[in-house]
């Protein structure tokens, strides 16, 4: 039986990236086109948790940078509701911008009222 070794996850991450690219390097334009159509539309549907993870970080590491346990991150990542400016905290720790756009029938509009101020 195989033992577990500790997962060095930079190291894989290294590993999948550069074999990810020798991959896209033969692909046909067409499917290059459509593996990066699949690859918007999956990161436009990740819960939290899967970005965080997409990000290469742990709960406790992105607690750490929080400045929150890791038992109240995973709470944070398991709710259907929070406050933006929770969001806010929380996507800007693991390197993004939140950006809240509203989809209307006459356009896309973005919700300025809950940027924060300078």
């Amino acid at each position: 039986m195989l033992s577990c070794a500790k997962w060095n996850s930079a190291a894989s991450f290294d590993l999948m990236a550069r074999n990810f690219k020798e991959l896209e390097e033969k692909m046909s334009p067409e499917s290059r086109a459509r593996a990066d159509a699949m690859a918007k539309e999956m990161m436009a549907e990740m819960l939290l948790a899967e970005i965080r993870k997409f990000m290469g970080l742990t709960q406790e590491e992105l607690a750490g940078a929080l400045g929150v346990t890791q038992p109240s991150l995973s709470k944070l990542e398991n709710q259907d509701d929070m406050q933006v400016s929770t969001l806010r905290r929380l996507i800007e720790a693991l390197g993004g911008q939140l950006e809240i756009i509203a989809h209307l029938p006459r356009g896309d509009i973005r919700i300025r009222q809950f940027k924060e101020a300078s």
